[in-house]
């Protein structure tokens, strides 16, 4: 785990604000989700869904591009061993 850093929070307008330091960084305008638990605050980026399932077709489709194995590889048959009382 991280060390923690430090920080300070400042008033921006109406709001109490803090600043990122640069190795916490979030690209600007990226929608995040705020979750509070007692004293901890947890910052989330969403993902867009409709991105998402997009990107993950665009992999399928390129994986489906891939030439098929010319054969495939026979495992040996793995036995359980006998484990009474389970």
């Amino acid at each position: 785990m991280n060390n923690p850093v430090h920080t300070k929070t400042f008033k921006s307008g109406n709001s109490v604000a803090v600043r990122l330091p640069k190795g916490f960084a979030i690209p600007a305008d990226v929608e995040v989700a705020l979750e509070k638990s007692g004293d901890t605050v947890t910052i989330r980026t969403l993902r867009d869904p409709v991105a998402e399932k997009k990107a993950l077709l665009d992999m399928l489709d390129e994986l489906k591009k891939l030439p098929k194995p010319p054969t495939i590889q026979k495992r040996d048959p793995f036995e359980f061993p006998d484990r009474p009382k389970l």
